[in-house]
């Protein structure tokens, strides 16, 4: 038995959770109508727009612009702001599907700058798939060790135990360019390469000292895989293959994606070793109301895994670093960490308004990562987390929502808010 179902504070939570599930799938079934035939869609910003403007038909745009403040705290950054800068657009056919790109930049009290520019765009009537991650941090982030056994399952069995007393302080500067182009070669399926390069400098480990014997998570991992501990280059090409029937990436009511990502890093420079990284990744937006498409049971699964040779330390699948970040709520990012990752994460999300302007989610998560050293083997360790969230409409004709997350983890929690749905 896995060790997460030993966890009565997760049982508690689970029974809360259950309990809200049951109440809105019972809403739905003795209530599901159609809300569109009843009440028209509202935005939260047409509340401050007079009245006799609210009801005016206006042709439906192609393209929306959205700025929010970035405010928050989270161990690896302290106290953050900053903005985040969205731009979600489409071609002029009827048939042509919304396109998303962002920058974000974020300012901390540790002094840390992180720069953010993610893109996933569709052209040529959607024969063309475009994806992008690129980021340009000055950051500092904490180690916590290999696998997910690295949190005990159940409280009381390290009396006092917090996640800060395994926690490694470092500094380093993080540039990574990710960048990958799929043609569409049947309906909705693409196939296409990419460019990956990943470069960590002036990285400083605060708790190192190996003139006195103590030494990282992060230094005897690199010692014995042959890595400099102070600067490191990951270089590649990707095999790509896409598959995507969503209505709309934005925040999708049906369909389903599916991502093959095969990456190939010869060695390039000194301090490198030849590896391949799968990632695989599958959504699934399944509709529970045939009358009220705004219920919806969405699904996220991924998984990444080293399948030759080895990379360093902070190439290692992580939780939180995938393209939008937006992996493992209720932990911190980079907790968990592996030389193999899979993660699960499950929504249901249901209105709150007839006019669509306040929804709400449930959401539960699972993470499970891997450790040789040690043969921590996947599903070996499972941590969970669960929460709840409030959607709140800001553009209509691409359903984009600002979204307001609070989510629990095993001896952790987050508070989270951004736009777009988190998958």
């Amino acid at each position: 038995m896995v060790k997460f179902l030993k966890n009565n504070y997760f049982q508690k939570k689970y029974k809360i959770l259950g309990f809200l599930l049951f109440i809105q799938f019972s809403l739905t079934a003795q209530t599901a109508i159609d809300s569109s035939k009843i009440c028209p869609p509202k935005t939260i910003l047409e509340i401050f727009k007079k009245r006799d403007s609210i009801y005016v038909v206006k042709p439906i745009k192609n393209s929306f612009f959205l700025v929010i403040p970035a405010i928050g705290s989270q161990p690896a950054t302290g106290f953050f702001f900053g903005g985040v800068a969205q731009y979600t657009f489409k071609g002029k056919e009827k048939a042509d599907k919304y396109s998303i790109a962002n920058l974000g930049i974020t300012y901390t009290t540790k002094k840390q700058w992180l720069v953010n520019v993610k893109n996933n765009i569709l052209l040529k009537n959607n024969k063309i798939f475009l994806s992008g991650d690129y980021r340009l941090y000055i950051f500092s982030q904490p180690n916590y060790g290999l696998g997910t056994d690295i949190i005990p399952p159940r409280r009381d069995q390290v009396p006092g135990f917090s996640i800060d007393s395994i926690a490694q302080p470092m500094d380093y500067n993080y540039f990574k360019f990710h960048q990958a182009a799929s043609f569409e070669v049947r309906k909705n399926f693409y196939v296409g390469g990419g460019i990956n390069i990943d470069w960590y400098s002036s990285i400083v480990d605060k708790d190192l000292d190996v003139a006195n014997g103590k030494f990282t998570y992060h230094y005897d991992y690199n010692q014995k895989y042959g890595f400099n501990d102070k600067e490191y280059f990951l270089n590649g090409m990707s095999l790509n293959l896409v598959y995507d029937s969503r209505d709309n990436q934005v925040n999708a009511t049906h369909g389903w994606f599916a991502n093959i990502n095969y990456r190939f890093n010869p060695v390039l420079f000194d301090n490198q070793e030849v590896s391949n990284v799968l990632y695989a990744e599958y959504r699934n937006f399944i509709p529970v109301s045939a009358k009220d498409p705004r219920y919806i049971l969405a699904l996220w699964t991924y998984g990444q895994f080293v399948t030759k040779g080895k990379v360093p330390y902070l190439n290692l699948p992580a939780i939180g670093w995938d393209q939008r970040s937006r992996s493992g709520e209720g932990y911190t990012q980079g907790l968990f960490r592996g030389t193999n990752l899979v993660y699960l994460a499950t929504e249901f999300r249901f209105p709150l308004s007839c006019n669509q302007m306040f929804s709400g989610t449930v959401f539960t998560n699972f993470v499970t990562t891997s450790n040789p050293d040690t043969n921590t083997k996947l599903f070996h360790a499972i941590q969970p987390a669960a929460g709840v969230g409030l959607r709140i409409l800001i553009d209509k004709a691409t359903r984009t929502n600002l979204i307001v997350d609070y989510a629990w983890g095993n001896n952790s929690k987050g508070f989270y808010l951004n736009a777009g749905e988190t998958f």
